[in-house]
């Protein structure tokens, strides 16, 4: 039987500014080509913004880590510019959504819907992917997680289709898995061991005490291998780690 390995990367890049408050995009350029990850999935994205030089910041590292495709969900509106998710992918994408999951006057959220085409053996095989940056009360994640998973994009897809759901969820306590992953038939892929209820921790960058960057996945995949960045470079690069995943397809 045919199968496939695949690395995702998650990381709140934190628009390239670092927790010495300098903008460095060369910066996460060096951790993302370091990771080589297959599919990177990226919040705090800047696009036309003064305080990132107004570079199209996925455009920049798409670019410059040869990445053929992206994807752009931008749901923060500021003055000059607008910021959101990206996902920047080797393999080529199809479907392209951004949800929203704004919760009435609070700060725009959202979560970025690819589809993107995996070769397995002679076959294509579409893996579903949900890029989000969820908000910090508690109140406004569990109102989030479950729009998205009423929404259209996840509930039409099968328990068997392979599916995958990254990024900064600002869940400290960790009750997102237990209450609406776990339920929806989600694994975390992100736990610090199997069966472990704890994540890896990712925040703050420099002495991480929480695991706010989580992968969750169903569907026909399997977890091979996943860890937190330790490069020295990414502890001053954004205040976030990045993760990364690999994972086989069959």
């Amino acid at each position: 039987m045919a199968s496939m390995r695949f690395r995702v990367l998650t990381y709140n890049i934190h628009k390239a500014i670092g927790v010495d408050r300098r903008f460095a995009p060369e910066r996460i350029v060096a951790i993302l080509e370091h990771h080589n990850a297959d599919v990177a999935m990226l919040q705090e994205v800047d696009v036309g913004v003064p305080r990132s030089r107004h570079l199209d910041l996925a455009a920049h590292l798409a670019r410059r880590l040869e990445y053929d495709f992206r994807a752009v969900g931008l749901n923060v509106f500021l003055k000059k510019g607008r910021y959101g998710n990206a996902t920047l992918s080797r393999f080529p994408i199809g479907r392209q959504h951004n949800i929203d999951l704004t919760i009435g006057r609070y700060k725009r959220r959202g979560a970025q819907h690819t589809r993107v085409h995996i070769p397995v053996g002679r076959r294509i095989v579409d893996v579903d992917l949900f890029n989000v940056h969820l908000g910090l009360t508690a109140q406004l994640r569990r109102r989030q997680v479950r729009r998205l998973l009423a929404a259209a994009d996840v509930a039409h897809l099968a328990p068997r289709d392979p599916c995958i759901v990254g990024g900064d969820m600002n869940d400290w306590p960790g009750a997102l898995k237990r209450r609406f992953f776990e339920p929806a038939g989600f694994h975390c892929a992100t736990n610090r061991y199997p069966g472990s209820r704890r994540s890896i921790k990712t925040f703050p960058s420099f002495a991480p005490t929480s695991g706010l960057d989580k992968i969750f996945y169903r569907g026909a995949l399997e977890l091979v291998h996943v860890n937190r960045s330790r490069l020295e470079l990414a502890r001053v690069a954004s205040d976030h780690l990045p993760v990364i995943a690999q994972f086989e397809i069959h």
